[in-house]
């Protein structure tokens, strides 16, 4: 399970790099935002989420500090006060919910639900430029690993649970 994750993220970070040169520039990364989102992402706010996990500060992500993007929201406010982890958390539910809607069937809040479906739309936008293409039965399985009820589907909890590595 370990493995498939490891490959996973390396097939997303893949669809990031449009340019394939191992690094996430600013402009790769809205790109592929405001494909996934199907709305404009400004420059600024493209800069400011890569900034956010540039360990090396050279303006651009490699594969390792690409997949710090969803941990980092999750661990900023621990050196900080009470008053700061609430804050944190609730940009982490806002981002995670903005991410969440990137990949689910309409519904509104309680409604949407990612199903296989929805996630093999998705993964094919994010990665239109490789040959690599996911098929429905993928995705399936996929779902399956985080589907905590069994109903073929992902909630908006199940999906905190996948992004956050609490299963």
């Amino acid at each position: 399970m370990v493995a498939e994750a490891v490959v996973q993220a390396s097939s997303v970070f893949a669809a990031f790099d449009k340019d394939g040169d191992g690094k996430v520039s600013a402009a790769e990364l809205r790109g592929s935002m405001t494909a996934a989102l199907g709305e404009d992402v400004s420059e600024e706010e493209a800069a400011a989420i890569l900034a956010t996990v540039d360990a090396d500060g050279d303006g651009l992500l490699d594969q390792e500090e690409f997949s710090r993007l969803g941990d980092t929201a999750s661990h900023e406010g621990a050196a900080g006060g009470a008053g700061d982890e609430v804050d944190d958390d609730e940009v982490r539910r806002r981002c995670l919910k903005e991410a969440f809607a990137m990949y689910a069937t309409e519904g509104g809040d309680e409604g949407a639900r990612i199903t296989p479906a929805s996630l093999m739309r998705m993964l094919g936008k994010l990665l239109e430029s490789s040959t690599e293409k996911m098929e429905l039965e993928e995705c399936r399985a996929m779902i399956c690993r985080f589907d905590l009820d069994g109903d073929g589907v992902l909630s908006f909890d199940e999906f905190m649970v996948m992004m956050m590595g609490n299963v």
